[in-house]
């Protein structure tokens, strides 16, 4: 699995999130650096679970769509004398 990165703009987002939850959540105030720091973190030590969370999820829409194509397609089969 590739390094999880954000770009500069998505880590300034996430880190004011971060800094949100933090000071509703726990009663603390971290700034930026903090935040985007527990980012990194979270990141390295978690994100595999969730990217593969999101492969697995994208797996069952694949296989899905492509079981209903299948069904499709079988529906535009024509009779014939042979027999499947």
């Amino acid at each position: 699995m590739a390094e999880i990165k954000f770009s500069d703009e998505e880590k300034l987002a996430i880190g004011q999130r971060v800094q949100r939850y933090v000071e509703e959540e726990l009663d603390l105030e971290i700034g930026q650096f903090d935040a985007e720091f527990l980012l990194d973190f979270f990141a390295k030590e978690i994100g595999g679970y969730f990217y593969n969370r999101g492969l697995y999820d994208a797996q069952a829409v694949l296989e899905k769509n492509i079981e209903e194509i299948g069904e499709s397609i079988l529906q535009l089969e024509k009779a014939t004398q042979l027999k499947r």
